[in-house]
């Protein structure tokens, strides 16, 4: 029922009205329009969910963050975050959808030598499961501020080079 496809510049406004129709303040959408001006910002990882009449209805995303301490080339992780939907499409797959169209492109990235290994969200813990993803604490991986350890989900990726474990820094605009 799903079409997913990449973020183009003509989706920004869309976008932005879904991520503000999905949670109860701005703070997210501006997190998003943040996010497109920070070197974290990987373009093929910003996915739309389409509506059967064309419309964006879901937006997932993952930019680069940095897992442990050491060269970037081996602490490199993507970051999932912000995933929204349109409310009147909320638990009809939207959202599932363009996270998963997220993950494959991360997939193919990681799969093709030249992407991150590791994807961490925190999010709810009983959705984030049917991705793939497990408590990160298990990978070794957690944050610096508080958050209950099954919340912090993380899925490792098949590919070359390390899988980097330790303390998230996630981008600037994050503001953690």
């Amino acid at each position: 029922m799903w079409t997913t496809r990449r973020e183009t510049a003509g989706d920004r406004n869309a976008v932005r009205a879904v991520v503000e129709a999905a949670f109860p303040t701005a703070a997210e959408a501006d997190l998003v329009d943040a996010l497109r001006a920070d070197p974290a910002w990987v373009p093929e990882l910003s996915m739309v969910a389409e509506s059967p009449d064309g419309r964006v209805a879901g937006y997932a995303l993952a930019t680069r963050c940095r897992v442990g301490g050491g060269p970037a080339a081996e602490s490199g992780a993507l970051a999932l975050a912000p995933v929204a939907v349109q409310p009147q499409w909320q638990r009809r797959g939207a959202g599932g959808a363009a996270v998963r169209a997220v993950l494959a492109a991360a997939a193919g990235r990681a799969a093709a030598g030249r992407g991150e290994r590791l994807v961490v969200v925190l999010g709810h813990p009983e959705y984030y499961p049917r991705f793939g993803f497990a408590r990160a604490s298990s990978l070794g991986v957690g944050v610096a501020f508080e958050v209950p350890d099954e919340a912090l989900m993380a899925l490792v990726l098949d590919g070359p080079g390390p899988v980097p474990s330790g303390t998230v820094a996630y981008p600037a605009p994050f503001g953690v």
